[in-house]
């Protein structure tokens, strides 16, 4: 009895029993099928161009992708048809000769058909097709010249669709690795063309395939956004620090120092028929009437129509944003690009949005910094020797008087200062500089060198 427990508590608490390795073996009747296979396999062999008329028959009355592939070139789809038809009943009967081959021509038939942009599920549609009718043909040859083997094929037939499926896994394997080369190659011929557009290296001859490529129009109007914050997104960010108002797309591209966005515009054409009035009933309306500026009726304000843009801009706080004047066409996008930087860097530090026909003076400054940085120290020069908290003070009061239009009520409210000690700050900069605000060109070199003090020097 004691002995019977000890070898119970061994069982409970030794290691668990291992099953044994199932050995996979064929019966008697598993060896015959593989026989009745191969003889029915050889047949196919020597009937394989009939076979393969069946198949591509099949394929253009079934699969719609396939039957314009056919129809574009019949001979090459009946080449492959044959040639994976060959390799695929030869793995059948000998499997360690035929396998890799049989695989390597599957792969490439993925790889090609990826390339042509066929479906994968059309492909994979055809293989089993093919599969299919192998299979038929194996049981019709059978039933034909041997009926009482029939039953034998029962033994094989998980191995023959298990060999099909495996082949499908292969097709689709090497239809989507294709795929994701043809992603990037697309991608990166993209990223390359819309780089060259912003360069302005682009072709000529190019603008037509670049269009296409980009989905852009050639000869469109275009403006060009510069886009900066003080840490930058890495290259390829989906979610660029602003969000463009809604219909309007752009391209994005990434440069050294910013991000820049190519916007296609509306042509002036359609724009005018979205703008124009309705029918005139009475037929009142002269066809060449024109508005205020001299443009026909209806035109595209250039001017509005970026105002409009930045207006529905959605900026994150910090980002700094500068838009170029209109140009047309692609052949143009890089000089719109360089108007775009230029408006970027008479942007304010602390961010904002530029638009650059609204700020062409300041553009001017920034556009040469050397001598913008003279002209702020020619004029504002005397100031620096002044205390910093008093000069500071004169610079601000200065700036609200132009910005008010040269009023010095309005420049009080902004500074909730009285009138008159806006005009007598105002004479004490006249004497300390020598400048005379009431004389144009002192007026002018005074308005540039505060922005050049401004967007120069922070």
């Amino acid at each position: 009895m004691p002995q019977v427990v000890r070898s119970r508590v061994r069982a409970l608490h030794g290691p668990p029993p291992v099953a044994p390795v199932p050995r996979r073996f064929r019966s008697l009747a598993d060896r015959e099928a593989v026989a009745v296979l191969h003889r029915a396999a050889r047949v196919l062999l020597e009937a394989l161009p009939e076979l393969t008329d069946r198949l591509v028959e099949a394929l253009r009355e079934q699969e719609p992708a396939y039957r314009s592939a056919i129809e574009a070139d019949a001979a090459e789809i009946w080449q492959e048809v044959h040639h994976s038809l060959r390799h695929n009943v030869a793995s059948l009967i000998q499997p360690r000769e035929f396998r890799d081959a049989a695989h390597r021509t599957s792969r490439r038939i993925g790889e090609i058909r990826a390339e042509q942009g066929l479906p994968l599920d059309a492909v994979l549609h055809a293989f089993r097709m093919g599969g299919a009718m192998v299979w038929q043909d194996l049981v019709d040859e059978t039933a034909r010249r041997h009926p009482d083997d029939i039953r034998l094929l029962v033994h094989v037939a998980a191995d023959v669709w298990n060999f099909v499926d495996e082949h499908c896994g292969v097709v689709a394997d090497a239809y989507r690795q294709a795929e994701r080369r043809l992603a990037w190659r697309r991608e990166n011929r993209q990223r390359l063309m819309t780089a060259a557009l912003l360069d302005g290296t682009a072709q000529i001859a190019e603008l037509p395939d670049a269009a296409a490529m980009l989905g852009l129009p050639e000869h469109g109007r275009y403006a060009v956004l510069a886009v900066a914050t003080a840490r930058r997104a890495p290259h390829g960010t989906a979610h660029p620090p602003m969000t463009l108002p809604a219909g309007v797309d752009a391209l994005w591209h990434p440069g050294p120092d910013a991000e820049f966005a190519i916007v296609p515009l509306a042509r002036a054409e359609a724009a005018a028929e979205l703008t124009a009035p309705g029918p005139d009933p009475a037929g009142t309306a002269d066809p060449q009437e024109t508005d205020g500026a001299g443009q026909p009726a209806g035109a595209v304000d250039g001017d509005a129509e970026l105002a409009a843009l930045a207006a529905g801009l959605s900026v994150t706080p910090g980002a700094r944003i500068g838009i170029s004047s209109v140009v047309e066409g692609l052949a143009a996008v890089g000089d719109a690009r360089r108007l775009a930087e230029t408006a970027l860097r008479a942007c304010p530090a602390g961010g904002g949005v530029v638009l650059l026909d609204e700020q062409l003076p300041a553009a001017l400054v920034v556009s040469s910094p050397g001598l913008g940085a003279a002209l702020a120290a020619r004029v504002l020069g005397p100031l620096d020797r002044l205390d910093p908290a008093d000069r500071d003070v004169l610079i601000e009061t200065l700036t609200a008087w132009l910005d008010s239009d040269g009023s010095a009520q309005r420049a009080g409210a902004r500074l909730y200062c009285h009138r008159n000690t806006v005009l007598n700050r105002l004479r004490r900069f006249e004497q300390l500089t020598g400048r005379c605000l009431t004389r144009p060109r002192d007026a002018v070199e005074i308005s540039l060198a505060l922005a050049a003090r401004r967007l120069l020097t922070g």
